[in-house]
């Protein structure tokens, strides 16, 4: 362990990122496991984010939204996966303090960036459902990229105060952080000084910026599932409802696991248990959002349907196609 003088204490420069060391039988199936979850996870909000921005028949507010929210996802799981792929395949554990600072801020971020965004998702989701007739006035081009940007300025602004109250702590041992990703409980567990404000914070900051989108996406699907049940047509209400329950349950999971590990009180079993449930918002939604929000979506699949005739077409008949360009 690498230590620096402070005062009368030694401070950590150096820290150990167990990750899943605990399974070392399992490290090379994890390793593959983790790879194909990211691969997949980049390709799915790839595919997205070149469909909504190639094709005109996708310029429309939820699109909008579920670009963001690909972009969002690419970062989000890059922030954490390669380091974890990392430690799997080289037993590498060792991260520096600075940049395991820098992690938990890019992860903090886009962390509350995605709970508002999903939430200003399901507002939309409303409004198009519920309020059909003023959907163009509500959902218009300056107020979605209103509600984006919100969303961004808020994910960002909670990521900033943290980081102010965890730069204030001094850490100086144990040096092992039983997580595979430096989160602020197991940066809390390392300090030396008085963690109180950084703890209160924590819960504070969690009740303000996840409780309030949490409340309106629950009302949000409240009132679409109202307006749903209302459908006369048993097609279109089991249609609707499948697509709505897929959504319900992620945004679920997410806020719950979510609200568990920040918001409960910690002890020993629940730092074990917050490791595995913390999946449920780390790894998982980039991973599935993009196929439950948008590849399962008809409109999407009639536009990537095109555009691989297109791309195959074009690779098969290339001469011929340049061939009737030039004419």
């Amino acid at each position: 362990m690498e230590l620096k003088d402070y005062g009368n204490k030694s401070t950590v420069t150096r820290i150990i990122l167990m990750g899943f060391g605990d399974l070392q039988h399992l490290q090379i199936p994890l390793f593959l496991f983790f790879l194909a979850v990211y691969i997949v996870t980049l390709l799915g909000n790839l595919i997205l984010i070149v469909l909504v921005v190639t094709d005109q028949h996708l310029h429309t507010p939820m699109y909008f939204f579920l670009g963001n929210l690909s972009s969002l996802e690419i970062c989000y799981s890059s922030t954490i996966v390669p380091r974890l792929l990392n430690t799997l395949v080289t037993d590498d554990e060792t991260v520096s303090l600075s940049s395991c600072l820098v992690q938990y801020f890019f992860f903090a971020f886009l962390l509350a960036t995605e709970s508002h965004l999903l939430s200003v998702m399901s507002y939309d989701r409303y409004v198009a459902i519920c309020k059909p007739l003023h959907y163009a006035t509500l959902m218009s081009s300056s107020i979605r990229i209103r509600l984006a940007t919100i969303a961004w300025i808020n994910g960002l602004t909670t990521s900033v105060i943290l980081q102010f109250f965890i730069s204030q702590l001094v850490f100086c041992g144990p040096n092992e952080i039983d997580h595979y990703l430096c989160d602020i409980d197991p940066l809390i567990k390392l300090s030396c000084s008085d963690t109180s404000q950084v703890e209160l914070a924590t819960v504070i900051l969690g009740f303000i910026f996840t409780m309030p989108p949490l409340f309106l996406t629950l009302a949000s699907y409240t009132s679409i599932l109202s307006t749903i049940f209302r459908i006369p047509s048993s097609t279109g209400r089991r249609k609707a409802f499948s697509t709505c329950s897929s959504h319900l349950i992620m945004v679920s999971s997410f806020y719950l696991s979510m609200m568990i590990v920040y918001m409960l009180p910690k002890n020993e079993d629940m730092r074990r248990i917050n490791k595995s449930l913390s999946l449920l918002y780390t790894v998982l939604p980039p991973l599935v959002n993009p196929f439950i929000y948008s590849l399962r979506n008809q409109d999407v699949k009639e536009v990537l349907f095109r555009k691989l005739v297109t791309f195959s077409t074009i690779q098969i008949f290339p001469a011929k196609v340049c061939s009737v360009r030039q004419k």
